[in-house]
């Protein structure tokens, strides 16, 4: 389970849903070998799940159009997407991100969906 959030993504400028991943977690080497996801949103019984490409951004995937300087922005901008506003102490943070090898994870959406309404 992770925080996401909805950005416009850093190359083509388009609507994405994003996320941080830490740099050693096993959905990042799944999303290397198999870049197809699915995220999920729920609040109550009410869901909207997102299909689509995952493109990886962070000190061990070079986004195609980024540079690397870039990285540490889109993380900040990916996590504050994600929780729904800014932290405190980005300096505290960004250590972290760096530390652990932190990740972007920007989904392209090919499908969304939902539960159908009632009527």
């Amino acid at each position: 389970m992770v925080n996401a959030g909805v950005l416009n993504h850093p190359v083509t400028g388009e609507l994405a849903v994003g996320f941080v991943a830490r740099g050693h977690a096993g959905k990042l080497a799944n999303l290397r070998a198999r870049p197809q996801i699915t995220v999920l949103f729920r609040s109550g019984w009410e869901w909207v799940a997102v299909e689509g490409t995952a493109d990886l951004a962070g000190p061990d995937d070079l986004l195609e159009g980024m540079q690397p300087r870039d990285v540490q922005t889109l993380l900040r901008e990916v996590y504050a997407a994600a929780v729904g506003g800014t932290v405190d102490d980005w300096a505290e943070l960004d250590s972290t991100f760096a530390a652990e090898r932190h990740t972007a994870v920007l989904v392209r959406p090919a499908r969304i969906y939902s539960n159908p309404e009632e009527s």
